[in-house]
Parts: C-alpha cells; structure tokens; sequence
C-alpha cells in the first residue's frame, strides 16, 4: 500500500471503485443526495479500499458469515462499497447494497440527533426533566432530576442496563416505568456513566408531545426522507414488509442457523428500532461528515459527539483494547481517542444481527458494517478499517 500522504488523499473519482460499488453507480433509482461537499474534504485511497474489500470477504468466509455489507464514505462520494453472503443460511437471497437489516444500538444516533433537532428548533432543551414527559419515571432516593441530556447521555445515575431483563422477557415499557422507583442510584445523575435501553427510550414520549406526531414519523420527515434515505424504517412490521430482509442468525454449535426476529427491543424505540440498508448508512454517515448541512448542520453534530463521561470499560472491549487509549460517551455517540485520532462510534448488538459506525470528522471519512449474524467479526473488521486508515495518516 502506498505510504505517501499525497498518495493516500488522492481524489477518487466520482464513480465507485469495485463492482458492487459500480452497480450501485449505475443506479438512478438510488441516487446519493448530498447537498454541499467541504472544498478541502480529504478523500479515501483506492488501494486501501481494495486491500479492505479482500481483508472483509476473507474475514467473513473464514467465519463464515452468513450475510454482511460495508460502506466507507467521503462527504462527496461513495469511496467502497462490498457485499457478502445471503440473507439467510437457506433459501436467502444475494445480500445487496439495499438490503435491510436491523441496527440495534446504533439507533441510539438517529435519535440522540433528531432530539438535537429539536432542540435546535427550539421545541425541547436538553435540561427539560425526563418525567415532564414521563411522569412515572422516578428514582427512589434520587432528590435530582434527571434530564433528556442525561437520557441520552447514559447518565441516569441508575445501575446499568437496568429492566432490560424485563424487555427481554416481553413487558410493555408502561408496565416497566413504575419500577424505577424501587432502584436507588448508584451516583448523581450527570456524574457517572451507566448504560440504558429502557431509560434511553424514555425520549420517545418527549419527542412526540412536541411535535404531535409518533416518534417514527419525526424520523422519517425529519432524517430519512431528508436524506435520502430510501430503505430506512422503524419497527417489526417494517422490517418484515422490507423486500429481501436479513435473516438473523446465531451459532448451533459450529454452524450459522437462522433464529426468529424478536420484538423485544423494538418495544423500546429510540435504543434498538431502526432498520436500513448499508446504502442508507452511507447517507447517514456522510451527513455526520458535513454533506447535508440543511438537515444536519454543524451545530447539531458538535453537541452529540461532544465527549461528556469517561467510559473505561470500552478500553477492554476484544480488538478495540489494542487500539484505544481514551473513551467517552457523548449523546447517542460513543467518542474513541485512538492514539491521537478522534473517532466516532456506536455499535449494536440484537439477537442475530450486528451493526458498527464509525466517522473521523478531522479525515472526513466514515465507515459502516452490517452483519446478520451475532459474532464479534464486526468488532474484528471495523477496528481492521480504522487500523488501516490511521497507520497511514
């Protein structure tokens, strides 16, 4: 691979590089919207991408993945785009640049985001308290508030993953919600890291009394329809009406078999509930890199991936901890010092599904995987990439 700062800037032309890439190209009926393109943007070599390609087919064969996709984006272009396997292990079809899967956790962006839309709009603060929306939230022993900044910001104060178990076991968040007060907290909220689900998804209600309408609507008009992003939904019933949809999959021993789709943590919106396509996480990210500055503008952007609590934990994470030396948790956006490079991150982890994401906003370069299958081969590729692209910086 070249070695040369000059060489690895190279402007890479406006088609895409690799075959899957090139099909995608071709295709008017999915066009990339983007909106305004930084004039100094750094662009992605072309050799590491093909080196990337190779590393990403060879790693999923080796493990044999059933199905995945990656997506590695400038601000003005589609930079690689690969796809691998099938949508399930029998009787699926070609995994494709439109396929849908499920992202879990990383739904946590789009609604860290649309909240700071909307406070961007004037229509919510991050300081409102969390039981002005949800008035049955409330923490024995907690004399402070907690607010929708401590929400998304993992900052609750209450013990990790707390009702989770709950979620898992099929009860409705209403019925979850009075239980909140037999917890006592395990620090003030704003002073230590705890991660949530079911108090992330405490947003949703907040989101919807100001603007009148269901939290998957605010999506749609606020983000995906904006950007573009044509395959992108919320919930169950979405994902299954999807055409060629990713099957999930869990190991049976030494081999992938495809299990059923729970609806568990669709039930909590905001945190794990939003289906896309790796084309849609294309879209996505390069609004992270300042494409799309009418729908997500700077400001928007600086208050979510603003680094806020010490996570120390993701400095143990397998393949991460030979890399990192730093980790914060922002607004829906984990914030990784990987030696002396700021990268943005999130990662989700559901029943037979992974999903990773990951910007550099100095190089103006963001990387996407999906996998339909629960292997920690997305934490293998996605620190490979970003391996690949600082050790020639």
């Amino acid at each position: 691979m070249p070695t040369d700062l000059k060489s690895i800037t190279r402007l890479l032309c406006g088609c895409l590089c690799w075959t899957a890439a090139a099909q995608l190209c071709a295709d008017s009926a999915a066009p990339l919207l983007v909106t305004k393109a930084p004039a100094a943007a750094p662009v992605f070599d072309r050799q590491l991408g093909r080196d990337f390609e190779k590393y990403f087919h060879t790693t999923l064969q080796a493990a044999r993945i059933p199905g995945g996709a990656y997506v590695i984006v400038t601000p003005a272009a589609i930079a690689g785009l690969g796809t691998a396997g099938t949508t399930a292990v029998k009787n699926g079809q070609p995994v494709t640049a439109n396929t849908v899967f499920r992202l879990a956790s990383v739904s946590k962006t789009f609604a860290a985001e649309l909240t700071a839309l909307l406070v961007e709009q004037g229509k919510l603060s991050w300081q409102d308290p969390a039981n002005r929306y949800s008035p049955d939230f409330r923490i024995n022993g907690n004399t402070q508030r907690i607010t929708l900044e401590d929400l998304l910001g993992q900052s609750t104060g209450i013990v990790g993953h707390a009702y989770d178990h709950l979620i898992e076991a099929g009860q409705p968040v209403e019925q979850i919600l009075p239980k909140f007060a037999e917890l006592r907290p395990v620090c003030a909220p704003s002073s230590c890291y705890t991660y949530q689900n079911v108090a992330f998804s405490l947003i949703e209600p907040a989101i919807q009394s100001v603007s009148q309408s269901s939290y998957a609507d605010n999506l749609d008009t606020q983000i995906f329809t904006p950007l573009n992003m044509r395959t992108a939904s919320v919930g169950l019933s979405a994902l299954q009406s999807s055409e060629g949809y990713a099957r999930p999959h869990r190991k049976r021993g030494s081999r992938w078999a495809e299990v059923p789709v729970l609806p568990t943590y669709y039930r909590i919106t905001p945190a794990a509930g939003v289906n896309a396509s790796i084309l849609d996480m294309a879209r996505w990210l390069q609004a992270q890199l300042g494409a799309n500055p009418d729908v997500i503008s700077d400001t928007v952007i600086d208050s979510v991936t603003a680094p806020r609590l010490s996570t120390k934990n993701a400095l143990r994470r397998k393949f991460w901890r030979d890399h990192l030396t730093d980790a914060h948790y922002g607004l829906g956006w984990r914030v990784y010092r990987w030696g002396e490079e700021e990268l943005i991150y999130h990662g989700g982890w559901v029943s037979g599904f992974r999903a990773d994401i990951a910007f550099s906003r100095q190089h103006k370069i963001g990387f996407a995987l999906l996998l339909n299958a629960e292997d920690s081969t997305a934490s293998q590729l996605t620190t490979a990439f970003w391996d690949m692209v600082f050790s020639q910086l």
